[in-house]
């Protein structure tokens, strides 16, 4: 049987988190929140799953690259193994750095930083648009002489150690400190505060940091998030709110010169009121907005319930046909929308609901193509529609708790 083991690395960091968070009870620290800590996995599940339709194109890319354009004809050994960690992780210095200093840099970068806590949840805030920016600059390895094989490995390793330098729970670690990131670093880097803005870009060593001049120790404890908070629990407006704001900007810039510096020049260039306006245009009204449920149940079982499905169809994705993997990854992102206009209180979630029906049962009858699937999946819609308003008066009063 082929599986996929790399599935596996779901309910370890899973594990993680709880660990974490049983750690932080015990300390009698509060570094959880229900809404941020959804958000956050909500996040890390789409771009898990964005992951596997993107991998397999990522490697092509080295491939093309490698095979055509190679300096060198790099042979693994202990040495070139080294010196990969480090061209990797000095290349992810400079990416890391940009995504800061080039607004459209940020517009895929900025939902790593939104949340108001710091814990391995905030590790998993990471969005497709980062994956394919990090593509782009990692596409100087295969172009050196690193095989594809290589990188590809070199990435999975990487990218491991970045997750268990979010949180709170460890200190400072002596010696470690001068060498590696460690969670004192980038909690500052991940800071608010206006003397620890945009420093400890490094991913595994400091050394990058304290060599071109960004590294700042960790002095206060740190105020995490945005400098201007976002303030909304959508889905969609968290991945696509900076996006957004820079095109406004654009579209009111006179000059062309205006226009290449907001998007290339630093975030700093995006007009301040952007995003007030376009939250009025796009979002209720705060006033319009009551008090989150105390009872999030229904959201904790739908992410529970998506986190299986997650897993099971990562183990499986060799054996799932392309239609419903495409039908799964539909499923599941309309599934963080309706979480995440539900922590909203959004009204609209309900017709969701009849968007995640058709889905379900399309894949059931894509697997078992019997006419009385469709007809039963008639009918009951057609009750739906005739009992829409009581139906919809019921759902609300159970996902809003009255």
């Amino acid at each position: 049987m082929h599986l996929n083991y790399l599935a596996f690395a779901v309910p370890l960091f899973l594990a993680f988190m709880g660990l974490e968070y049983l750690v932080a009870s015990k300390q009698g620290k509060t570094y959880f929140r229900f809404n941020d800590t959804v958000l956050n996995i909500s996040v890390g599940i789409a771009e898990r799953l964005a992951d596997t339709f993107t991998v397999g194109l990522f490697y092509f890319v080295y491939t093309y690259l490698y095979s055509r354009y190679a300096l060198f004809e790099i042979r693994p050994s202990v040495l070139m193994w080294v010196a990969l960690l480090l061209c990797t992780d000095f290349v992810w210095y400079w990416y890391h750095r940009l995504a800061h200093e080039v607004t459209l840099f940020w517009c895929a970068h900025v939902v790593h930083h939104q949340s108001e806590e710091f814990n391995y949840t905030v590790s998993a805030r990471i969005t497709v648009f980062q994956a394919f920016l990090r593509t782009g600059f990692w596409s100087v390895l295969p172009v050196i002489g690193f095989p594809p094989g290589m990188i590809t490995s070199m990435l999975l390793v990487h990218g491991l150690y970045p997750f268990f330098i979010h949180t709170r729970t460890i200190g400072k670690l002596g010696i470690l400190e001068y060498i590696l990131v460690t969670p004192s670093h980038h909690r500052v880097h991940h800071a608010s505060n206006p003397h620890y803005l945009d420093r400890n870009y490094g991913d595994v060593f400091i050394i990058w940091d304290k060599l071109f001049g960004t590294f700042t120790p960790e002095g206060e404890e740190p105020v995490y998030g945005l400098t201007k908070p976002l303030n909304s629990n959508s889905f969609l407006w968290q991945h696509f709110h900076f996006f957004l704001e820079m095109l406004y900007s654009v579209r009111r810039a006179n000059t062309w010169r205006e226009r290449w510096k907001i998007v290339f020049g630093k975030p700093d260039n995006v007009d301040p009121a952007a995003r007030e306006i376009l939250e009025g245009r796009y979002l209720a009204s705060k006033d319009e907005l009551t008090e989150t449920p105390k009872l999030n149940s229904y959201v904790v079982w739908q992410i529970g319930a998506t986190l299986v499905i997650l897993f099971t169809f990562l183990l499986l994705e060799h054996y799932v046909p392309m239609f419903v993997q495409i039908g799964i990854t539909i499923l599941i992102v309309l599934t963080l929308i309706n979480c995440g206009a539900i922590l909203e209180q959004k009204q609209w979630v309900f017709y969701l609901e009849y968007a995640r029906y058709v889905i379900l049962v399309s894949g059931i009858f894509y697997c078992w193509p019997q006419p009385l699937i469709l007809a039963v999946a008639a009918v009951v819609m057609a009750g739906a529609f005739y009992y829409h308003t009581a139906l919809r008066q019921r759902y609300l009063r159970f996902v809003y708790r009255g």
